[in-house]
């Protein structure tokens, strides 16, 4: 049974907006406590706080959709193989952006097919009160505050100097090693998946992301990317797929159309770890 994404949109729109709502009352304050998870990431009252608007609207929405959120119990791998379709939920998208109150965290909602393909998308960063939002087959758009909603596209390369997008607390030495190949190119730096969105919106060429990530990353803005004219692929050229056993993303590419010839400045010996 399929179902209709775009009529999904408005609803998701709004829950992703109170879950910002939901993070801004513990950004606001005076203090908030940080706690280490085992993967030695950090996790506040803002990831779960979020977290709970989240589950508990989706049920609403539709209670026979399964979540995947990172915050939560994930469900095993034999029992998730089977599911037709799924949320994908990342209830705070770049918790050390937010520790360190640069603004730019995002929560990420995405609706994942049977064929693991996200097919709709909603990254909202309280702060910056901006959503972007996508539904398949129906294009992408970036809303601000109360303006009416933009369509977005993404640029194509035309071989003058490319805008790449880095991390703000992610780099390390294979994308340094990946950048010096390229040469000249322009930095636009930003956190969490809003590096994705600068992509789907034209205001980057490229965003190389040669480090570790996990699927609720990613989901929400590749929905976007997609529906913006972009891609996200892995170093092979294939596009991220989603519902694997890890959970866990390979090194990828977010890319306009036509898209920045990265290959060519690819070091031989980096691999799609």
């Amino acid at each position: 049974m399929s179902v209709d994404t775009q009529a999904l949109l408005p609803a998701v729109c709004d829950l992703a907006r109170e879950a910002g709502a939901a993070i801004m009352r513990v950004y606001e304050s005076d203090d908030f406590d940080v706690q280490t998870k085992g993967d030695d990431s950090p996790l506040t009252r803002a990831d779960l706080a979020s977290n709970r608007v989240i589950i508990d609207g989706l049920r609403r929405l539709d209670a026979s959709i399964p979540v995947l959120s990172e915050e939560s119990r994930q469900a095993p791998y034999s029992e998730r193989a089977s599911w037709n379709r799924y949320w994908l939920v990342d209830p705070m998208d770049g918790t050390k952006e937010f520790v360190k109150r640069s603004g730019e965290f995002t929560v990420n909602i995405a609706l994942v097919d049977e064929d693991g393909v996200p097919v709709l998308g909603v990254v909202y960063a309280p702060v910056l009160d901006r959503l972007y939002f996508a539904a398949r087959g129906h294009g992408a758009f970036r809303q601000d505050g109360k303006n009416d909603p933009q369509a977005i596209r993404v640029a194509g390369y035309d071989g003058n100097t490319p805008s790449i997008v880095a991390s703000r607390s992610h780099g390390g030495e294979t994308l340094k090693r990946f950048l010096d190949q390229v040469g000249d190119f322009e930095v636009v730096s930003m956190g969490s998946s809003l590096k994705l969105c600068l992509v789907a919106e034209g205001a980057a060429h490229l965003y190389p992301r040669l480090g570790p990530t996990m699927e609720w990353d990613t989901g929400a803005a590749h929905a976007i990317v997609n529906e913006a004219g972009g891609q996200v692929t892995d170093l092979s050229g294939k596009p991220l797929a989603y519902n694997k056993e890890d959970l866990l993303n390979p090194y990828f590419m977010v890319e306009g159309n036509p898209p920045y010839p990265w290959r060519e400045a690819m070091p031989a010996d980096i691999e799609s770890a």
